[in-house]
């Protein structure tokens, strides 16, 4: 018996490793995308198509020995990976240019079919009270080339100064994380400046649908966002300032046991100055945590929670804050572990062919291993997909007990037993 995510997993076996089948539907999948971009080849000679980019794509995110367009292309070449992948070898030049013709949106199906097979993970039992499909809203910023972000988006491209004054370029993705499946609901591309039509609180009223509670940080404290999402027929828990104005308190609501426990120092319904729906304040108090800014070190030891769930206890409002940081885990992974801070392309449907790619890699490691991705694993698969491990060698891996933890824990309870 294995244990993961807090619940008790029978051992893999044999048969449940599906690396090559889970692959090889994907690209069953993708090869119903082949005829997308041949509307001009009336010559009938083109040989890198869409399916294939994608599959290179997929290719380089699964080998962490691959780090280039041009190892990528050497990998290509090798016989045995060319018989695998069904994939001839190509030019540099044609992988630069072929996705002008592609269309990033067509993968977005598959993306949806995938998320459809995972199993729910394991959250706190108790917020299956909310109503509502917790939702986590944030960005996260790609580097690219200046001149091609600017000329793609102008000035919008632009999110940072560097220290010898020159301006810093790039994309920022906009992406709504889908907490009970821990996939991805929605990503929007814009340029790396956040202001204007592309401020994430903007970028999120434009994209609201039903019955989410939508989670975000201080970012998306926008009181016009309040009532929008309340109009959509959704609910919102989101952070704001700690030195907020709340002069027109309606209700200040008493505090439970469960909620002092929980460090909860304030409850209370308010009406803000620029929302037309009351809001209520959710105040937690929390251990000081130091940020260095440019003006110097701040700390905050309060989090003030704006929210729309008025019914729900004010613990699990500060709890589902909480989960929240769920989002970052998905960006390290997206960025550290999957490699997307390595542009393939730096053409717009370049890079949404890649974070739709590697959104699609994050989902088939969730589904091999029935948990979050992370570096070990993901290295053991690509190791296997490409020979260098057997199948035994990836049950052994794959059925390793978790011991994530358990040193800190034991430490923790050593403490406790002295006194400290």
């Amino acid at each position: 018996m294995r244990i993961m995510d807090g619940q008790e997993h029978q051992p893999l076996e044999d048969k449940d490793i599906q690396c090559l089948g889970h692959l090889r539907k994907v690209f069953d999948l993708l090869d119903e995308l082949e005829p997308i971009g041949c509307a001009r080849d009336r010559a009938g000679n083109r040989e890198l198509h869409f399916n294939t980019y994608c599959k290179l794509v997929l290719l380089y995110i699964w080998n962490p020995l691959i780090d280039s367009i041009r190892t990528l292309q050497d990998t290509v070449g090798l016989e045995t990976v060319a018989k695998a992948t069904g994939i001839k070898k190509f030019s540099l030049g044609s992988f630069s240019e072929s996705v002008r013709v592609f269309q990033p949106e067509a993968l977005k199906p598959i993306m949806k079919e995938l998320a459809g097979k995972l199993t729910k993970p394991a959250i706190e039992p108790r917020l299956d009270s909310v109503e509502h499909a917790i939702t986590l809203v944030d960005g996260t910023v790609l580097s690219g080339l200046t001149r091609l972000v600017r000329s793609a988006c102008g000035t919008d491209g632009r999110y940072n100064t560097a220290r010898d004054g020159r301006a810093v370029y790039g994309w920022r993705l906009h992406t709504q994380l889908d907490l009970e499946s821990f996939s991805v609901h929605r990503i929007d591309r814009t340029g790396a400046g956040n202001g204007g039509k592309n401020r994430e609180s903007r970028v999120l009223a434009g994209s609201l649908e039903p019955e989410r509670c939508y989670v975000a940080d201080g970012g998306y404290a926008d009181q016009k966002l309040f009532d929008e999402v309340i109009d959509a027929g959704s609910s919102f828990v989101f952070r704001i300032r700690e030195d907020s104005v709340l002069k027109n308190v309606l209700e200040e609501r008493e505090l439970s046991q469960a909620a002092l426990d929980a460090q909860i120092v304030r409850d209370a319904i308010v009406q803000l100055p620029a929302a037309t729906h009351p809001v209520r304040i959710v105040m937690v108090q929390v251990a000081p945590h130091p940020r260095r800014v440019r003006s110097g070190v701040i700390q905050s030891e309060r989090v003030l929670l704006a929210t729309s769930l008025l019914d729900l206890p004010p613990e699990l409002v500060a709890l589902i804050y909480l989960y929240r940081y769920t989002v970052e885990l998905f960006f390290r992974i997206l960025k550290q572990l999957l490699g997307m801070r390595h542009l393939l392309s730096q053409r717009e449907e370049g890079i949404d062919i890649q974070v739709y790619c590697t959104v699609i890699v994050c989902l088939l490691i969730c589904l091999i291993t029935g948990k979050q991705p992370n570096k070990s694993n993901r290295n053991m698969i690509g190791w296997y997909l490409i020979g260098l491990a057997s199948r035994e060698e990836l049950l052994r891996h794959l059925n390793r007990p978790d011991n994530t933890g358990v040193k800190k824990r034991a430490k923790d309870e050593l403490w406790k037993k002295l006194g400290y």
